[in-house]
């Protein structure tokens, strides 16, 4: 493993954090590979007359952050997603920077399994919340598949 951490080396408690900026080209982009269309994201003049008074980011987009920190930061490349639960707890609009915020919150060493805390903040409000499970390669395995 080039980055990141083994089974091993992860701790209760740790944590890790990815950031990005949402731009309109992020919003646009995410609909055309995902397919969700939803005028609330494309249209300002719809968007105006809903509840968030304006487009809004999609709530998976930020989701996805979760999955850039896993996979880039803790515990890095090679990491496996199993699950992850969802709140959208506050609208994400373009120019807002999401903080996506993962930390080990238990580990099952004999199955590689770990869980973490997952959050997603625009300063300091939480918009996105959860619990995700992955499965981390142990040294050993690393080792093995080396030789």
């Amino acid at each position: 493993m080039n980055e990141g951490y083994y089974l091993e080396d992860l701790e209760i408690g740790m944590s890790a954090s990815f950031s990005k900026t949402v731009t309109d080209a992020d919003i646009v982009l995410f609909a055309g590979v995902s397919g969700d269309m939803n005028p609330v994201h494309l249209s300002q003049e719809f968007a105006e007359q809903t509840m968030f008074k304006g487009r809004i980011a999609h709530g998976m987009l930020s989701a996805g952050f979760i999955s850039a920190a896993f996979g880039t930061r803790l515990p890095g490349p090679g990491c496996i997603y199993l699950s992850q639960s969802l709140r959208f707890r506050a609208p994400v609009k373009v120019g807002d920077t999401v903080t996506a915020k993962v930390t080990v919150k238990a580990m099952d060493m004999e199955r590689r399994r770990v869980t973490f805390d997952t959050v997603c903040t625009v300063r300091d409000r939480v918009v996105v919340d959860g619990e995700a499970l992955l499965m981390v390669a142990s040294r050993a395995e690393a080792t093995q598949a080396a030789e």
